[in-house]
């Protein structure tokens, strides 16, 4: 049975940010469409582990890529 759980997710206001993103993080979660708990400009969201959420929002921040908010959401693995 499928349970939902807490993920981090990180939303972007372009399309370019979120694959600049995706680009970046390939071994640390995945690309979703935003979640209904989230709004952002483009649609796309970065899913992953909570314990990962500090570290991709530190990477973000060290390249420049941009990002349009972020949250933690309860999610279907």
């Amino acid at each position: 049975m499928r349970r939902k759980r807490p993920f981090a997710v990180i939303a972007f206001a372009s399309t370019e940010q979120a694959l600049a993103a995706e680009a970046m993080f390939t071994q640390r979660g995945r690309m979703i469409p935003i979640p209904s708990q989230v709004s952002a400009g483009c649609g796309l969201a970065w899913k992953a582990e909570t314990s990962e959420e500090q570290v991709l929002l530190d990477a973000l921040c060290e390249t420049g890529i941009g990002f349009e908010t972020h949250a933690l959401v309860e999610l279907f693995d």
